[in-house]
Formats: C-alpha cells, sequence, structure tokens
C-alpha cells in the first residue's frame, strides 16, 4: 500500500478556484482502480494550506495515476493556485496484523 501526502499553501485570493479545480481530481481520483482513498484535508493550525491524503493499493495504481488526464491537467494548473512549492511526502504501508 502507497500512502502519499500533497501539502498545498494556497494563494489566499485564489483559494476558491483551488478548491473548484481540485474536486473533479478528487472524484476521478477515487474512480480509479487501485484507489483506495483520496482525500483532501483543510489545516485547521494554518489558513490556506491544505493536504491532499491518498491511499493506494501499490507502485502500479499510483503511476497510473500519475499518468491520468485529470492528474497531468490538474497538475497544469495547480503553480497559479499555490503560494509555495507543493511538498510531497510518500510512504509504503502494510496492515498491521492483530
Amino acid at each position: 500500500m502507497i500512502i502519499i501526502h500533497a501539502r498545498f499553501q494556497v494563494v489566499p485570493a485564489k483559494e476558491k478556484a483551488f478548491l473548484d479545480e481540485i474536486r473533479p481530481l478528487i472524484a476521478e481520483s477515487r474512480a480509479e482502480s487501485g484507489n483506495i482513498a483520496y482525500d483532501l484535508m483543510k489545516d485547521t493550525e494554518q489558513d490556506h494550506v491544505y493536504t491532499m491524503v491518498e491511499v493506494w493499493k501499490d507502485a502500479e495504481a499510483v503511476g497510473h495515476h500519475n499518468t491520468s488526464r485529470h492528474f497531468t491537467g490538474f497538475v497544469s494548473k495547480a503553480p497559479e493556485f499555490l503560494a509555495a512549492p507543493l511538498g510531497v511526502n510518500s510512504y509504503e504501508a502494510s496492515p498491521l496484523s492483530k
């Protein structure tokens, strides 16, 4: 299982446009084969900061996602909304045994 955290610092005046643009990405990503979760979280301590928490079945699913039209389309537009470079952290995970 692959977990990805993508951190967005959004330009305050462009926050609505960012949210309008990212909603279709979320819906289409959730529909992808191999997607387990794709959730945008708003930071409760910092204004205009969001984290996308993605959970994927495997690296193949991530690769497919990263080349999808909805993902590449969003990535090409994202810099116009961001006040700082996108921060991405990826993790490998496995279920805990009971």
